[in-house]
């Protein structure tokens, strides 16, 4: 897999090309680390929601995800209850599928019982790899250890696949392909 030129004369990650939202996805926030509990529970749950679907969906419907859930404040969404979610359900705003929004209630209350311990931003970032990650991968050693990790203490959908997506998008390790413009750029 090798890099595309723009039309505006710019190389990225083949995904990126052409101009709009993926684009700009692209180059202000895929691969650049974030931080703070709120920003890992919106890329967990976003990766959760995109699974099967396109992330250019995500990305239009992402605004409304976070009206949807507080803003991805855990302990919020950890209160939801049943009419909450029949409420969800209803809102054209989001992918209205039952089983992630129930995994991003679950989610959210793992996610407050780890504050207890390491806290989900910790546990993430301690299962960043230790070698270079192939490019063209959709799941590493690494991605199935934080998946197990996760599972373990109450999460749902976060299989290796999604978590190697986490990974890519929070910027664990740099996702762009050598020659993007972004290769090397992101990391903290």
């Amino acid at each position: 897999m090798e890099p595309v030129q723009g039309e505006d004369g710019v190389m990225r990650c083949p995904w990126a090309g052409g101009p709009g939202p993926m684009r700009d996805y692209h180059d202000s926030e895929w691969g650049v680390p974030v931080s703070g509990e709120a920003a890992y529970f919106e890329r967990l749950t976003l990766e959760a929601f995109q699974s099967g679907l396109s992330w250019s969906t995500i990305l239009a419907k992402r605004p409304a995800f976070r009206r949807a859930f507080c803003d991805f404040d855990a302990a919020q969404v950890a209160a939801f209850t049943d009419e909450d979610h029949a409420r969800l359900m209803q809102d054209a705003g989001i992918v209205r599928n039952r089983l992630k929004i129930s995994a991003t209630i679950t989610n959210a209350r793992a996610t407050v019982v780890l504050r207890q311990a390491e806290g989900l931003e910790a546990l993430i970032l301690a299962h960043a790899p230790d070698a270079p990650t192939d490019h063209t991968a959709t799941s590493s050693a690494a991605s199935l250890a934080l998946s197990k990790a996760l599972k373990k203490r109450g999460f749902v959908f976060v299989g290796p696949t999604t978590m190697y997506a986490l990974m890519q998008a929070i910027g664990i390790f740099d996702p762009h392909l050598p020659g993007c413009f972004r290769a090397g750029a992101a990391m903290g």
